[in-house]
């Protein structure tokens, strides 16, 4: 008989619908009945986990929406918490813009002139993209009142002067000129506003009310233009400042080469080009002088540092750092010197007949300090001619003009600078031959200066050799103020701590010493930030109520303060505020550190910017943290100035902030 060999399904052994199948009795038959005893339970077993396992499914089924669910519903919080942030800036921006029409419309009735004008004129620039008419109206108050504000810096500037002259030890602050700064601002928004003004310049009179000469006005229109110039270079307008400045570079002036070395920074070819024309213009001009030449020679040899050599002395003037030779091609070079000398090898007239700046004594200085250039770069024979011209020029030029022993001056910047030891030993070798106690107190002084500039305390020790007891007296608190200003650059800390604890300083010069101290400790010893917040707030209280340096200086506590711990500045602002409402004549703007001295004919000083004395920062980091409690801060400023700066620092910082 045939064995049925076919498969069993497993159903057909477990599903109790399908009849036995017989099976055959041999030897797989034990297997087959052993199926057949098992099936069910096995069955049962795979029966439960389908059970399971669709359990499972379902559950996954149910629980994987889930996370999408989640995320949902945190997307919809982030949009709701980003609707409410968007709320809140346009609220708030809503009030800026509100504070500022409010303190343009005050403005109007500001007894300082000054402050009226720069407030209508920065709350114009502020509110342009919004409000354009209005701050079109705001400019052209601002403009009328700088008119105004310009005669009081004047009044301001010759009061100073006055009480310079009464104290060696002080210099005046440099007047500002706010037709500048409103015209700036307009000229920013719409060029057609920047020329309006310009124009009207030409009807305006002086500030002592003469009238502003033809050539004066000129100069101060081309100042404008080639400043507004600058500003779009800055911005990155490259080709605007191109036709701003364009119609002013003709007269061949520092401040025109000057903006030539910026815009060759931006574009090569275009400034070249401009500078090769004014070398052709500087030739054919007869009125072109060796102070020209010394000039155009700034553009290739010296960027942005320009010297002059005139009656009243060498006139040295620096624009900005040092800037790198730039690299020119033979064709300039040889047209700036073909120039160069066309005009210095020209006739020389009698003496006391010389009709420019410079003079024989200019030319023969300006010979001496290019002629080394010459020598590097010039043809041969150029360079022998103008040897034979300085030889002429010697028996025309003054005795003390040939006496100068100060060729490193005379050639500053020409060539490699000498570094401060060989000024330091070449200083102590003219000293060993000294003759005069005049003239060693005059060494001993430029050795004092030479290590102040190095915050090397050994700087007294030269102080204290000067014979002459008045210029000793005078030059102490300088040479100590300008140590301090020079550790604080060089971040030394404990050489700055020195100085003011042995140094004849004033209170403002201590406190915005320990002011500074505390700012390098801020990251590195909080704890000795803090004893130096505190010295520096004592200094600050000993310092007249009605002295203006007192609240710059408790502004100045509160800046660093605010590095520390911003809890304590918003409580130490309070003294600043009353200290600001006991000053008249405090502005709260221009913050500087400003000191000086006048000794046997000779007046050194520095002014150095600190915007720390500033209520401006302050206020838009205290906005930056909690507006409407900064708002009321500055409410509490009474006089029109520090306000009116303390309310645009806050409106800036909201109107100016972007969207997170």
């Amino acid at each position: 008989m045939r064995r049925n060999t076919d498969p069993v399904s497993f159903k057909a052994l477990t599903d109790p619908r399908v009849p036995a199948l017989r099976i055959h009795r041999d030897r797989s038959s034990s297997r087959a009945n052993d199926y057949r005893r098992r099936g069910p339970a096995l069955a049962g077993r795979m029966s439960m986990r389908s059970h399971f396992l669709f359990a499972a499914i379902l559950l996954l089924a149910i629980c994987v929406p889930a996370a999408p669910q989640r995320k949902e519903n945190n997307a919809n919080n982030r949009t709701e918490r980003d609707l409410a942030a968007e709320r809140l800036l346009r609220e708030r921006r809503a009030n800026a813009q509100s504070l500022l029409i409010n303190l343009a419309a005050d403005a109007r009735n500001f007894n300082d002139p000054i402050a009226r004008a720069r407030t209508q004129a920065r709350v114009a620039d502020i509110l342009w993209d919004t409000d354009r008419d209005r701050s079109r109206a705001l400019f052209r108050a601002a403009w009328d009142a700088a008119e105004v504000a310009d005669t009081e810096i004047l009044r301001r500037a010759n009061e100073a002067i006055k009480q310079q002259s009464n104290d060696d030890t002080i210099i005046a602050p440099a007047a500002r000129d706010l037709w500048r700064e409103v015209l700036r601002l307009a000229s920013k928004h719409d060029r057609g506003l920047g020329e309006e003004f310009l124009a009207q310049l030409k009807e305006r009179k002086g500030p002592d009310g003469t009238e502003t000469s033809p050539r004066e006005v000129a100069q101060i229109a081309a100042r404008q233009r080639l400043d507004l110039a600058r500003q779009l270079l800055d911005a990155g307008d490259t080709e605007r400042a191109i036709q701003f400045a364009d119609p002013v570079l003709a007269p061949i002036t520092w401040r025109a080469i000057d903006f030539l070395t910026y815009l060759r920074e931006k574009n090569a070819t275009a400034a070249d080009q401009r500078y090769a024309a004014m070398l052709s213009n500087a030739a054919a001009d007869p009125q072109t002088d060796a102070n020209t030449v010394s000039d155009l020679s700034s553009y290739l040899f010296t960027p942005h540092f320009f010297v002059e050599f005139t009656s009243e002395g060498t006139r040295m003037n620096a624009q900005a750092a040092p800037g790198r030779v730039p690299a020119v091609s033979n064709e300039l070079r040889l047209a700036f010197f073909r120039a160069a000398a066309s005009v210095l090898l020209r006739p020389l007239a009698p003496p006391g007949q010389e009709q420019n700046s410079a003079g024989h004594d200019g030319h023969y200085l300006v010979i001496k300090r290019l002629l080394p250039l010459f020598e590097q770069y010039a043809p041969p024979e150029m360079t022998a001619a103008l040897r034979t011209q300085l030889d002429a020029l010697t028996s025309l030029a003054s005795k003390s003009t040939r006496d100068r022993d100060d060729d490193e001056w005379v050639r500053k910047d020409i060539g490699p600078e000498k570094p401060a030891d060989d000024w330091e030993q070449q200083l102590l070798d003219r000293l060993d031959h000294a003759k005069t106690s005049a003239e060693r107190d005059q060494l001993n002084l430029q050795l004092a200066l030479v290590l102040a500039g190095r915050a090397d305390l050994h700087a007294r020790d030269y102080v204290d050799k000067i014979d002459d007891t008045d210029m000793r007296n005078s030059v102490r608190p300088f040479i100590d103020a300008s140590m301090t200003l020079r550790a604080v650059s060089k971040k030394d800390v404990e050489r700055l701590l020195e100085i003011v604890r042995t140094g004849e300083l004033t209170h403002m010069q201590k406190s915005w010493a320990y002011s500074q101290g505390a700012k390098l400790l801020s990251k590195t010893d909080r704890e000795r930030a803090q004893t130096l917040i505190e010295s520096a707030a004592t200094e600050a209280r000993r310092i007249d109520t009605s002295d203006p340096d007192r609240p710059r200086a408790f502004f100045g506590v509160t800046n660093a303060l605010f590095l520390i711990d911003h809890k304590s500045a918003w409580q130490q602002i309070d003294d600043a505020i009353r200290a600001a409402n006991s000053a008249d004549s405090f502005s709260g703007e221009d913050g500087e550190l400003a000191f000086g001295v006048r000794v046997k004919g000779m007046h050194f000083g520095r002014n150095s910017p600190v915007p720390d004395f500033d209520v401006g920062g302050i206020f838009a980091a205290f906005a930056a943290e909690d507006y409407e409690r900064a708002v009321e801060l500055a409410r509490g400023l009474r006089r029109d100035s520090p306000r009116a700066s303390a309310t645009i620092a806050i409106a800036r910082s909201v109107l100016e902030q972007k969207k997170n």
